[in-house]
């Protein structure tokens, strides 16, 4: 078999041919289908091994004493001889990773061959084709997972150790000191907690990730940016934990740790970083440093790991594997998302280059997996989403070069003036088929966008199974019931908003996502790609604190014929669009609402979970001159200011203004679709989750409720499929 090995000698790698090994008692041969690189701890091993042996003893002190006591036992020569072929041998790669299971050793009761385990040890979960694992250093994958998450296992468990050690409670603030794959972990536990994370990178990029997952802002440790967020978090009395998850020879992680803690507060030592303690620092603070020792309680204690001789969980509620079955269960449940991480996946065949490059800095990368070909093709994963508890088989992306081929249910004044304009040039979509109420309308959308085929049974585009995607852009009150059959066939699903006029019609698009286990749906919620806007959230910057969001809509009075006054039937005006206004507030806020309170005249107030608020103001009885939409975002001593798809402005430090868009109001339908066909051609997420969906969508119809009953209307996502009430 192959297994990466490396001379730390003379720093060279190799995929080298080794025995298999032999299924011993007390454990279970596995085949694996990922094993995960370290980019810290495996880098730092691969980075020492190519230094002279003056630069190896500089990084490895606590070696260089063993050497010297060594030699005041054996001499001189002995010594010698022994280091020198210590240095000149291979030593393994690698110690997380999620395979099959190949042979069960005698005493092994809790898998059987063929089950799917996540395994650790830098001596049992090696980058090698099979390994040897003992009890204590597998765990059982729960149905659903991803084998690329589940190799996550024990990186995901080192992580976890050192957020226990920090004994967080819900309303702490902590500060995560380095943001690789280690830090990017710990935000998520953290937050998952209910922890409030601030995160310190030199890395603009891991900085950007870590607040996708979960951390409120991270910024360049000399920026200032994170001293003022901490500020202002804690009212300046300081951080409740710190978690040095950094490497490198500099002191500063510690210095800061001590600047940044609250007094009698916490640091845990999670990565290998230099840990010279500012005595006054520390000691006037009284500090409580801890260190985290990998995986958790276990760890180098050969009875436990070798002999799987279990510690007693009345004594050791958290043991490693009792960790690692923890981080697989939160992967299972959607609470720890790593996939986010993946930068690079490689063939193992391909694992010395891919050591090289992450070396040379030619792959900059969070997380790295090796991929074993044979292995992967005999797993079948199944993915559950984060989304609404929906479970479902990951997309698969379209073969290269094949256009999207799509479906439009309904070709009307929208349709064809704002979303079929953005697709008839394209190379890479194909308009296989339209359905419209009348024969004359498909003939003329034919006719002007090229459609191959126009009829008026929804069934023709429904049924034709050559079709990747469904547009749906027809009366509102038929969009829950187009909607719900379209994911049933087994389409991609771009819906007109809104996605339902009830609660009763958005659940039963829910469960109809539940009972296809097909998630592939996006709204037509098109603000929050307007380009202007994007760069005005750009221009603005993370948030720290709660904000104030006031949004006018100066929507004008309707035309008498218009069939927006079809209340009866496809219901209220606001209940049709006031979706868009929602998205954009909550997509601004990057948070869902969870209050909604609305009066008769239509001023909509949201309230969201971290204390920031909105009032949308939906007036019809308006000047026509005056414009459209204007949006104010007030926060952490920044405004912004958006005028009508034209004018932007931030008042900052710097104050930033836009120029005035040349060509128009882009209220970001171009970039929607884009981002829908990428999803559809890639097989990647959509665009907004389902969960942000319905969020929105409840909100949208709780207004109508809150108005008529003068109170506030609390929002709760509805219950999963099948759920009983």
């Amino acid at each position: 078999m192959k297994q990466v090995v490396q001379n730390y000698k003379s720093g060279e790698l190799a995929l080298l041919d080794v025995p298999e090994p032999a299924c011993k008692p007390g454990g279970v041969l596995v085949r694996t289908v990922y094993s995960l690189i370290s980019t810290g701890t495996e880098m730092m091993k691969v980075s020492e091994a190519s230094m002279s042996l003056v630069g190896k003893a500089k990084a490895r002190p606590d070696q260089v004493a063993k050497v010297m006591q060594s030699v005041a036992t054996n001499g001189l020569s002995a010594t010698y001889r022994k280091v020198t072929s210590k240095l000149d041998s291979y030593t393994p790669l690698g110690y997380s990773l999620c395979g099959i299971v190949e042979q069960v050793g005698d005493g092994i009761t809790d898998v059987k061959v063929g089950d799917l385990v996540a395994c650790a040890g830098n001596e049992h979960a090696l980058h090698a084709e099979l390994n040897w694992v003992p009890k204590n250093l597998y765990s059982p994958v729960p149905a659903g997972v991803d084998p690329r998450h589940a190799a996550f296992g024990t990186v995901g468990s080192i992580a976890m150790q050192g957020v226990r050690r920090g004994e967080p409670q819900i309303g702490d603030v902590a500060l995560v000191i380095g943001l690789g794959l280690i830090g990017q972990l710990v935000v998520q536990l953290l937050a998952s907690s209910g922890v409030r994370v601030v995160g310190v990178d030199p890395d603009p990029e891991r900085c950007k990730l870590a607040e996708s997952l979960g951390a409120l802002t991270c910024a360049h440790p000399a920026s200032g940016i994170v001293d003022t967020a901490v500020d202002e978090l804690t009212h300046g009395a300081g951080v409740d934990q710190t978690y040095l998850a950094a490497g490198g020879n500099t002191n500063d992680p510690v210095e800061l740790a001590a600047k940044l803690s609250r007094d009698r507060g916490r640091v845990i030592d999670i990565g290998k970083c230099k840990l010279d303690l500012p005595w006054n620092a520390y000691y006037e603070k009284e500090l409580d440093v801890r260190f985290s020792r990998s995986y958790g309680p276990g760890r180098y204690d050969p009875s436990y790991e070798l002999e799987g001789r279990d510690y007693p969980i009345g004594q050791v509620r958290w043991t490693e594997r009792r960790n690692l079955e923890c981080v697989l269960d939160l992967v299972a449940r959607d609470r720890l998302d790593v996939e986010p991480l993946i930068t690079h996946v490689s063939d193992f065949s391909d694992a010395v280059s891919t050591y090289k490059s992450l070396n040379e800095g030619a792959l900059k990368a969070v997380a790295v997996l090796f991929r074993y070909p044979d292995a992967v093709a005999r797993t079948e994963p199944v993915v559950t989403s984060a989304r609404v508890g929906v479970t479902s088989s990951p997309a698969a992306s379209l073969p290269a070069g094949q256009p999207v081929r799509l479906g439009f249910i309904g070709a009307g004044n929208y349709a064809s003036s704002m979303l079929l304009p953005h697709l008839v040039e394209r190379a890479d979509v194909q308009l296989k088929h339209v359905a419209t109420t009348s024969a004359l309308s498909g003939a003329n959308a034919r006719r002007k966008f090229g459609f191959a085929a126009a009829s008026t049974d929804i069934d023709d585009v429904l049924g034709d199974s050559s079709i990747d995607a469904v547009f749906v852009v027809t009366r509102h009150s038929s969009h829950a019931e187009l909607t719900r059959q379209a994911l049933l066939a087994g389409k991609s699903v771009f819906v007109e908003k809104p996605l339902a006029l009830s609660p009763d019609e958005l659940q039963r698009v829910l469960d109809a996502i539940e009972e296809s286990g097909n998630d592939r749906l996006q709204v037509g919620f098109n603000r929050r790609f307007a380009p202007l806007l994007h760069e005005a959230r750009e221009q603005f910057g993370p948030r720290v604190g709660p904000a104030s969001v006031r949004y006018l809509v100066n929507a004008g009075r309707l035309d008498h014929g218009s069939w927006y006054n079809q209340t009866d039937s496809e219901g209220s005006r606001f209940a049709g669009e006031g979706g868009h206004f929602i998205d954009t507030v909550s997509w601004l806020l990057d948070a869902d609402p969870v209050s909604v309170y609305a009066t008769g005249d239509l001023q909509v107030t949201l309230g969201y979970a971290d204390g920031s608020t909105a009032v949308i103001t939906y007036a019809e009885t308006g000047s026509s001159g005056f414009p459209k939409e204007t949006l104010d975002v007030v926060a952490d001593g920044k405004v912004l200011k958006f005028d009508d798809f034209v004018r932007a402005s931030v008042y900052s430090r710097k104050k930033w203004a836009s120029s005035r868009i040349p060509k128009g109001r882009d209220k970001g339908q171009a970039a929607e679709v884009e981002a829908f066909l990428t999803a559809v051609r890639t097989g990647g997420p959509m665009p907004i989750s389902v969960e942000s969906l319905a969020a929105t969508t409840l909100a949208t119809l709780a207004a109508q409720t809150s108005a008529a009953n003068a109170a506030p209307v609390r929002i709760e996502l509805p219950r999963k499929a099948g759920a009983r009430p």
